[in-house]
């Protein structure tokens, strides 16, 4: 039997309640239709565009967007129960170019006979590239496929933009734990496909005085995720049993759990999120914030030496001359952990955070170097005035090289009145210090120097 043949077989024999008692609780639980579907009330609540799709039996592509357990999968399968069309599973990952073959052939010779519309649901579309996109883009186009696709990835990244113009994304949101309670709670109960369908059921540690709770332990520390809550339920009751338990303990479910990671995908949309909240809270002054953010990226899995990067940067971009001393503790910090590396290196990482975080803040630097970038892209290259050109021969001290240059250590305060920008942009200004950490000093003293120079040029310069 092929592949998509076997998924085929295994998601209708799921919405069914078919499944084996063997087979794993998560696929045994799968929603049969919105009364048993919780969470995603913005779209599947009373007159909300899924909801309507279900109860008209309409027939629309789709790109469901969630992160994992958020119910994407049971709600392509509930949208397919409720329309007359052939429902065929493929998965991005496991199913090649011939079961898609395979596929279209047998959805033109299921209109062609039978006047029946195919939906086709691919798990994880954003695994397909651009190539296996465009091979069933005229498919879809033309109506012989209906592509309901789900992804944890942001489609507009992952998608191409013909098929995603063809399709309504329906963002999932991550499931609360009073979701997750509520789907625990029914996997218990259900004594047909649940938890306790087995010979001799265990009970579930209930709150009590003094006592935990095994249900709303799980449902807080499942990060949302529906399918590793009930897969964490399941071995902890396989735990409990193994050591002749008389319930499934808190326990049990913490050390079900203690594999699980969170959710982060160091290519995809999450990586680009948490390190925008992590610049975004050094650049807010929230030490709390950006050490939490920092933690979360390491925890998950994150380069550190990539938050190191985008700290060195920050600490010139964001802090510049307010605080000198930031990209030297920035840089330090790099330094620190590439010599100690994981787990002490996570130390010296948080004091540049948290130093980097309560740093006076300027972007004038910056800016500066924006207004001087965008200067040379409209002025072109405007030639070096002859006073500021080194006559390295003879030939080029003839021609007027470095004729008049003035040296500044021959005068007060080490300064004299010159200009030293192309005849062009004199008096243009790039830097203008902020009012903050060393900035204030530099401001006065630049302001001083300024008005030095505009007071001493000559009348025909001013």
């Amino acid at each position: 039997m092929l592949l998509f043949e076997v998924m085929r077989d295994l998601f209708d024999r799921a919405g069914n309640g078919e499944l084996a008692k063997e087979s794993p609780l998560a696929m045994r639980m799968r929603p049969r239709s919105l009364d048993e579907f919780f969470g995603q009330e913005h779209l599947v609540g009373e007159g909300k565009f899924l909801r309507r799709i279900i109860e008209s039996g309409r027939l629309v592509s789709l790109i469901l967007w969630g992160p994992p357990g958020s119910g994407k999968t049971t709600l392509a399968r509930i949208i397919a129960k409720s329309t007359r069309a052939q429902f065929e599973a493929f998965s991005a990952i496991l199913s090649g170019v011939g079961d898609l073959r395979r596929v279209i052939a047998d959805a033109k010779e299921r209109l062609n006979f039978k006047g029946e519309r195919t939906i086709l649901f691919v798990d994880e579309i954003h695994r397909w590239n651009k190539a296996q996109q465009d091979a069933f883009l005229g498919h879809v186009e033309s109506g012989l496929l209906v592509l309901i696709g789900a992804t944890t990835q942001n489609p507009s990244f992952e998608v191409i933009a013909p098929l995603l113009s063809r399709c309504r994304v329906c963002v999932l949101n991550k499931l609360e734990p009073s979701h997750i309670e509520k789907i625990l709670e029914q996997a218990v109960a259900d004594r047909e496909r649940g938890l306790f369908c087995k010979e001799n059921p265990l009970e579930v540690e209930r709150e009590g005085p003094g006592g935990p709770d095994a249900i709303k332990y799980l449902a807080s520390v499942s990060h949302g995720d529906a399918r590793m809550a009930l897969n964490a339920l399941e071995l902890a009751d396989s735990l409990a049993r193994a050591e002749s338990a008389k319930e499934i303990t808190e326990a049990y479910a913490l050390e079900a759990l203690t594999s699980a990671s969170l959710l982060y995908d160091k290519a995809g949309e999450e990586h680009y999120n948490l390190i925008s909240a992590f610049i975004k809270s050094l650049r807010g002054s929230d030490p709390d914030a950006a050490i939490y953010w920092m933690v979360r990226m390491l925890e998950s899995g994150e380069d550190p030496l990539f938050i190191c990067r985008r700290m060195v940067i920050f600490a010139a971009e964001d802090i510049g001359n307010a605080d000198p001393e930031a990209l030297q503790v920035a840089v330090a910090a790099q330094q620190a952990f590439s010599l100690v590396g994981i787990p002490e290196g996570r130390i010296p990482l948080a004091q540049a955070v948290t130093y980097l975080a309560t740093a006076p803040k300027s972007n004038a630097s910056y800016n500066a170097l924006n207004l001087a970038t965008d200067e040379v892209k409209h002025t072109g290259a405007l030639p070096v005035p002859a006073h500021l050109r080194n006559p390295v021969t003879p030939l080029m001290k003839g021609m007027g090289y470095g004729k008049d240059y003035k040296y500044p250590h021959d005068y007060d305060e080490h300064f004299v009145s010159e200009d030293y920008l192309p005849d062009d942009l004199k008096n243009r200004v790039f830097y203008e210090p902020g009012d903050l950490g060393k900035e204030q000093d530099i401001k006065k003293r630049l302001g001083h120097l300024r008005k030095r120079k505009k007071e001493t040029k000559p009348e025909k310069d001013k």
